[in-house]
């Protein structure tokens, strides 16, 4: 047998990595300093030139597989990790064949559950991490994508602006479709609930669950989560011919719960009194697309509507509400957005994603100046935060997605406060 590399993104280090070796004897030289979890397969981390690739050691069809679906699904533009290649044809030096590699880019700033668990944090955490779950759900749903094994394992957490945005990372047994049925759909739902249920009563177990919160409680809620989305996303809804703002209303809200409506349906009765509304195509990110295309920042959907707030602000605050949007966008870039992030010290920078930490500096600058009674200057803020919040918070850059039970149990996060509206 002979080696073979398959990748979208060659890259000759590859080759210097000993696959002539099971996965669970690989050599610490070769390994990301990361703590490993519990996973059904032999799952390592490795650096290499100035990336860190996650390697699942899986049969060889399954790994074929599993990176064609990720690469699919990565051109759909739905929220996984990506894939970088598969390596097979693998045999140990004993001349017996060992079992192919998936290789994938850690997502970086990501957070697997159990490390959010492990750590000190609001009491709802188990909830908004549903919701995150129930809306990369309906997501994958949307364009025809059946999971098949949907749980907190098999997801990434990234922090969005107070809430969490959800990332797939196992799509070994899932399968795309032109569209899904009900029971398609619902099947995904009865995995979930299960599957959920029992990573909390794990937790639960181990002292990790919030005090209070009911593991079956909060994993039905993934249910109530999704249908209620789903129904506000693809259900019909009528109105007499003379309401057509509702219309716009429907848009609004779908936007608000940062879809987009790309194709609308309408109908009307034979005698043209009643309308039927009901969106075709619909996607998420309505404000991370406008904030991308306004400045060509890439951030998660909550931090876009949270910078845009603020460029919104800095709009009316210098009276420029006539002047072009996309020229006042530059500026707020140029003068708020890029000096903030940039005055963070090179030592601070791997703790938070750019985006992420000018949402806590405006949080802070709210709290700031609550308390003085006046408005404080976002650079005061911004040196208090790196003075006193910053250094505290964990190198998220380099916590690695897996099911991290090794993780110590540390109080790397303050209990976080309520957002301010």
């Amino acid at each position: 047998m002979a080696l073979s590399i398959t990748t979208s993104r060659p890259d000759p280090a590859l080759l210097d990595l000993p696959w002539e070796l099971p996965l669970e004897t690989w050599p610490e030289e070769y390994l990301a300093a990361l703590p490993r979890g519990i996973s059904r397969h032999v799952v390592r981390f490795v650096k290499l030139s100035g990336r860190v690739l996650a390697v699942k050691e899986i049969k060889t069809e399954l790994a074929t597989r599993e990176y064609q679906m990720l690469r699919m699904l990565d051109r759909l533009d739905l929220p996984t990790v990506e894939p970088f290649g598969v390596v097979s044809g693998r045999v140990g030096r004993d001349g017996e064949p060992l079992d192919a590699c998936l290789v994938t880019r850690h997502l970086q700033f990501s957070l697997p559950y159990r490390a959010l668990f492990s750590q000190s944090l609001r009491a709802d955490t188990s909830t908004r991490l549903i919701d995150a779950l129930a809306v990369l759900l309906v997501r994958l749903h949307l364009t025809g994508f059946w999971w098949g094994d949907v749980s907190l394992s098999n997801t990434l957490f990234r922090r969005d602006a107070g809430a969490f945005a959800a990332y797939l990372v196992d799509a070994e047994t899932g399968e795309l479709h032109q569209s899904l049925t009900d029971g398609q759909r619902e099947h995904d739902l009865d995995i979930a609930r299960v599957n959920i249920a029992g990573e909390l009563m794990d937790l639960e177990a181990g002292g990790m669950l919030p005090e209070g919160a009911d593991p079956v409680d909060t994993s039905n809620q993934i249910v109530t989560r999704y249908t209620e989305l789903w129904a506000e996303l693809t259900g019909q809804e009528r109105f007499e011919r003379g309401d057509r703002w509702r219309v716009d209303e429907r848009i609004r809200r779908l936007n608000e719960l940062g879809f987009d409506v790309d194709e609308l349906a309408i109908s009307t009765d034979f005698d043209g009194t009643h309308i039927q509304i009901q969106p075709k195509v619909v996607d998420a990110g309505h404000h991370s697309r406008r904030l991308l295309r306004l400045t060509g920042l890439d951030v998660e959907e909550n931090q876009a509507r949270r910078l845009l707030n603020d460029l919104d602000s800095y709009r009316a605050g210098t009276d420029r509400q006539n002047d072009d949007e996309e020229i006042v966008a530059h500026d707020w870039l140029a003068r708020i957005y890029e000096p903030v992030t940039r005055r963070v010290p090179r030592d601070l920078a791997g703790k938070l994603e750019p985006a992420e930490l000018f949402h806590e500096v405006l949080e802070h600058r709210w709290y700031m100046s609550e308390r003085a009674g006046h408005d404080v200057p976002i650079e005061d803020a911004l040196a208090d935060y790196v003075a006193t919040v910053l250094p505290g918070k964990p190198d998220e850059a380099t916590v690695v997605g897996v099911d991290t039970v090794e993780m110590p149990v540390l109080a790397m996060f303050d209990d976080e406060r309520p957002s301010p509206s």
